[in-house]
């Protein structure tokens, strides 16, 4: 049940914005090990007027892609390093960012909080 909330921040050309969505959903069904229809990804695209760093823009010209990933259950320890690791790298390529720009908050475990359907996952 991999929820996977991506906000992209900046301009993007419209070939790399093409089924972007499909696309991250893929490469990271693949990082995450989902089963088919298992990963869920909405993407939004936030204009860089609408974004903001301390101290001015980004130190070079590359703005983020922000990632909220949300699992029944998210690993730990090294597992997750591993598993971020991978995912950013999968995020960066799609999104034509450099993985320094990708920023993942990985979610408290979605088991117990979250409901499909009106149906609480337990």
């Amino acid at each position: 049940m991999p929820i996977l909330n991506v906000e992209v921040v900046g301009p993007m050309t419209d070939a790399r914005r093409m089924n972007l969505a499909q696309r991250l959903a893929e490469s990271a069904g693949r990082v995450l090990g989902s089963r088919p229809h298992d990963t869920w990804v909405k993407v939004t695209f936030l204009a860089e007027d609408a974004y903001a760093e301390n101290g001015g823009g980004p130190p070079d010209a590359s703005y983020p892609v922000l990632v909220s990933l949300l699992q029944a259950q998210p690993l730990s320890g090294q597992m997750l390093s591993e598993q971020v690791f991978d995912l950013t790298r999968a995020v960066a390529d799609a999104c034509g960012r450099p993985p320094e720009r990708v920023h993942i908050i990985v979610e408290p475990a979605g088991r117990g909080r979250v409901a499909f359907g009106g149906r609480l996952m337990t």
